[in-house]
């Protein structure tokens, strides 16, 4: 859920707040669409051949489309005219691999014509970058429904990098989530790449008196300094967010304890006892981890969204 700028959270109580989708089921499409899964997968493995990154980018994919409206793929709107979609809000800039569901959603028009809707498109897409990740499976319950409204004004409900743990907290609990969640779902940064924007806070002028967070590893800080600069112009410059970015496993957290977290969001989840004590647990434990994370992930996809199924992801008609 890494996103790019951090904004006042102040702004989040202004905005509809999803709550749990009714009506879901693992077999939704069991008799009107048999081939989905296989068809989504399909689209997943191909992208993935040829771009390593797009895990790392369907999982941010679905949690910035959960997060705003609930799980309806507005996320995937393209702006028009005056109207400023999601995709162009500040943290939303550099989400990409929209292609993978344009891809299989293009398949499934061809297999099961107005049948599937982008928001289970996308839940799926998700789940299959974290399995074919070397993480877990589980059954993705189905029947969301895609939304019409797409407003990038509402991406500052998006919980930012620069949050604290009470600012975190309040945003998850917003959305019927709880302190579990949260830190099971920030495990979602075993995958991916931040830019140092998102990052900059804590390893340049981080406060008054000291230029770098005193609870950073001070070797892994010069190291993000040296490619960081504090007047950083290469567009591209930035860090894994773990270790080993390309796999789905529990080094985040092991990362997290010894001072080698990328965002303050991530160090903050050390700042209470309780938060601590998982981040403890996920670290010693990968199934405890990726159990957690699995119904974290279910309970954040079943946030309610749309009305309708897009015949073209990316437009309302």
């Amino acid at each position: 859920m890494a996103v790019v700028v951090a904004l006042a959270f102040v702004f989040v109580v202004m905005f509809p707040v999803p709550s749990p989708v009714r009506a879901l089921s693992s077999n939704y499409y069991d008799h009107t669409c048999p081939h989905l899964e296989s068809i989504v997968t399909s689209a997943v493995k191909k992208a993935m051949s040829n771009d390593k990154t797009v895990p790392a980018a369907l999982l941010r994919m679905h949690f910035h489309d959960c997060f705003i409206r609930g799980c309806d793929a507005s996320v995937l709107l393209n702006s028009k005219g005056k109207n400023k979609a999601e995709k162009d809000g500040p943290p939303n800039i550099s989400l990409h691999a929209f292609y993978v569901i344009d891809e299989a959603k293009k398949a499934l028009e061809t297999s099961c014509p107005g049948v599937v809707s982008c928001a289970d498109i996308l839940a799926l897409a998700a789940r299959d970058a974290v399995f074919l990740s070397g993480g877990p499976t589980w059954d993705v319950p189905k029947g969301r429904k895609d939304g019409r409204i797409s407003l990038a004004t509402e991406t500052r409900q998006l919980p930012a990098p620069a949050f604290n743990i009470s600012q975190l907290q309040q945003n998850f609990a917003q959305r019927g989530l709880t302190i579990e969640d949260l830190v099971a779902l920030s495990g979602g940064h075993t995958l991916g790449f931040s830019h140092c924007s998102s990052f900059q806070n804590r390893i340049h002028k981080f406060n008054a008196t000291v230029d770098v967070d005193p609870t950073m590893q001070p070797s892994f800080a010069a190291k993000l300094r040296s490619v960081c600069p504090a007047h950083n112009r290469a567009k591209n410059a930035g860090s894994p967010l773990d270790s080993s970015n390309l796999v789905f496993d529990n080094a985040y957290y092991k990362l997290l304890l010894q001072g080698k977290s990328i965002f303050s969001s991530d160090q903050a989840l050390l700042t209470t006892p309780k938060t601590k004590a998982l981040v403890s647990k996920f670290a010693s434990s990968q199934e405890a981890f990726e159990k957690a994370f699995v119904t974290s992930m279910i309970k954040m996809s079943s946030l309610s969204g749309g009305q309708e199924i897009r015949l073209d992801c990316r437009v309302v008609r």
